[in-house]
């Protein structure tokens, strides 16, 4: 799977956030985009993710020598504070709604990654009344234990403590080490596994 950005940018009215983007990512290795806050790595992250359009340039999804443009979303996970929880459901609950239409990795169960992540106590607990770290591990779940070979990561530690980001470095290890990861981050801590490292700044 490879993502092509060719010349993208993307602008809110008059303000461009990013221009002149041309990168090609490709599956098995880790890309860090970086910047300070505010500075439109959130936007990047989105637009390679066909959540948004960019406002000129081109973005194309290939695998396997066709370009899937449309159904990008099929290949895909992504994990991000913006990005909500089903609060009513539980765990379990959640984990098996989002295979429902994004299948999981066939080598562990649902109760396998509950365990792995640590909720293992907290299963039949509505989401709502999860803490903040731990709707964060969830969101991890979902993202990294799909069978897709993309995943966008962006801020992935926020609210996790210093056991997350231990889990969080675990699950890169054991779980993507075949798939194109993106992280969109400013905490080295987040980012620091990823060979290839971008610059928002760079395309101002």
């Amino acid at each position: 799977m490879e993502i092509i950005l060719s010349n993208a940018g993307k602008r809110f009215n008059r303000e461009w956030i990013f221009r002149n983007f041309t990168y090609t990512f490709q599956q098995g290795k880790s890309y860090a985009i970086t910047g300070p806050n505010g500075s439109g790595k959130s936007t990047l992250l989105q637009t390679i993710a066909g959540a948004i359009a960019p406002s000129e340039g081109t973005v194309a999804y290939d695998k396997e020598s066709k370009t899937e443009t449309e159904n990008a979303y099929q290949y895909i996970s992504i994990a991000a504070p913006y990005l909500e929880v089903i609060e009513e459901m539980t765990a379990t609950e959640f984990l098996e709604f989002h295979a429902s239409f994004k299948p999981l990795l066939q080598t562990v169960t649902i109760e396998q990654i509950l365990e792995i992540i640590g909720l293992q106590a907290a299963t039949g607990k509505q989401i709502r009344f999860y803490s903040s770290g731990m709707k964060q591990r969830i969101k991890l779940a979902q993202a990294v234990f799909s069978d897709v070979p993309v995943v966008l990561l962006d801020e992935p530690c926020t609210n996790l403590d210093a056991s997350g980001y231990a889990l969080y470095h675990q699950l890169i290890d054991h779980y993507c080490s075949n798939k194109l990861i993106i992280v969109s981050s400013n905490d080295i801590n987040e980012y620091d596994f990823c060979k290839e490292r971008i610059s928002i700044l760079d395309f101002k």
